[in-house]
């Protein structure tokens, strides 16, 4: 996938009436290569109604019990936490959700409260934090999660000024985030009571992930197992905000 094959659904009239007809307007059509090289449309959106947030669920206890994490797990609704979904047709095949802090806390607040607490001491700190991530393992991945990833942190810069992003990760998924994104850990290996399952806290500064951004996004040909590549560039993602915002002003209004 590159940048000129993300195909805007407000400009493309028949994408956009397809999205009219199924309620999924405004979004984001990706195209990625299918397994048998021919493409399909990869819809990434924000998860705004009941039905969406179950079907990312659903994928979410699917993937969790195939890894022993359980399979009763459920998305939040509220304002301090957005869920995004990657579809293909009405199959959810990638979700992740982002919360910001508030006086609830964090997630990662349950096994790692200290290490979070002396980010929250800094003056002028806002945190926030990836929970729920769950992926399809046959859909081919990495465009899909530069996609999610960088909404994600679209809606995290600028409509929160998030300056540290956390997630907390099975210790064997360590390398993965640090050279996809980026993230360091923090902190030792614990016990998460609620997967039964190590846990290590991850930390990566907001304005890192938009120097990097800026330096690299679009540049897809890039040998490099970084994401960063593969974000859409400076002038799509004013574009991805401004019809996030419409998005989620439906949202708040219907809540």
């Amino acid at each position: 996938m590159t940048p000129s094959s993300i195909r805007n659904a407000v400009g493309d009239m028949a994408t956009a009436h397809r999205a009219r007809e199924t309620n999924l307007y405004p979004e984001q059509i990706i195209q990625l290569p299918a397994m048998t090289g021919e493409s399909r449309d990869i819809c990434v959106r924000l998860a705004d109604t009941d039905d969406q947030r179950n079907s990312a669920a659903m994928l979410i206890n699917r993937r969790y019990a195939w890894r022993g994490y359980g399979c009763s797990h459920r998305l939040a609704s509220a304002p301090t936490h957005m869920t995004f979904t990657a579809s293909v047709g009405d199959h959810v095949v990638g979700t992740i959700t982002l919360g910001v802090d508030s006086d609830e806390g964090l997630a990662a607040d349950d096994v790692f409260r200290n290490e979070i607490n002396t980010f929250r001491r800094v003056p002028g700190a806002k945190l926030c934090e990836l929970t729920k991530l769950a992926f399809d393992a046959d859909v081919p991945s990495k465009p899909m999660l530069a996609a999610l990833f960088h909404i994600v942190f679209i809606y995290g810069y600028h409509e929160h000024a998030c300056t540290d992003l956390f997630i907390e990760v099975n210790p064997r998924h360590r390398r993965f985030y640090h050279a996809m994104l980026g993230f360091k850990p923090i902190g030792p290996v614990k016990t998460n009571s609620g997967v039964q399952a190590p846990a290590q806290l991850m930390w990566l500064r907001v304005e890192d992930i938009r120097a990097q951004i800026d330096e690299h996004a679009g540049r897809h040909g890039e040998r490099s197992r970084s994401l960063y590549p593969f974000f859409f560039s400076r002038r799509e993602e004013d574009g991805i905000h401004e019809r996030l915002m419409r998005s989620l002003r439906r949202y708040t209004q219907g809540n």
